[in-house]
């Protein structure tokens, strides 16, 4: 299974982790991102590099694995069949609403998987449902495009929110 590295040096540690990653690989299946992308892109299409195998590489990268596209390229190279210019040309001609519908898409697999969990508090507020939000801007760092490190009005990296459900005791 693709998840195999990021979670592996969890298993023996955390039992909780061969849950999340049984969970993570039924909700990021590659038939289901390979459908998703077939179904979404408007001008995008599939010749040889599959959507499923993008979303395993930016995987890598955001959970920390690899340092870079660059990086899990070269330790990819001969599963993914394509050249590295076809990779980034691929993740740059990427369609915003195929992104959309992957976080819209997966947060409704997880959302099912969460609405299971009982609530393990009671509410702070009976007869509303309370969630906390937690954000993050990423810092620049020296991975930005060359040409937007000398300027403060260029694209940060990354932004992150986080959803608190108190009741849930969980976040999403």
């Amino acid at each position: 299974m693709w998840l195999s590295s990021i979670f592996e040096r969890f298993v023996e540690k955390s039992p909780i982790t061969v849950i999340i990653r049984t969970m993570m690989e039924v909700v990021l299946a590659d038939d289901f991102l390979d459908d998703l992308f077939d179904e979404t892109a408007q001008k995008g299409y599939t010749k040889e590099l599959l959507f499923s195998t993008l979303v395993k590489m930016m995987t890598e990268v955001v959970c920390s694995v690899s340092q870079s596209i660059g990086s899990v390229y070269k330790a990819m190279a001969e599963e993914i069949g394509v050249s590295k210019t076809a990779v980034y040309d691929k993740l740059n001609r990427l369609e915003p609403c195929v992104s959309q519908a992957l976080v819209r898409e997966t947060a409704f697999k997880l959302k099912e998987i969460i609405d299971t969990v009982p609530e393990s508090s009671p509410r702070l507020l009976p007869n509303y449902r309370v969630k906390i939000l937690d954000g993050n801007c990423l810092g620049a760092t020296e991975h930005r495009l060359a040409v937007l490190r000398e300027t403060r009005a260029g694209a940060l990296p990354g932004k992150s929110i986080v959803v608190l459900s108190p009741a849930k005791g969980n976040s999403y």
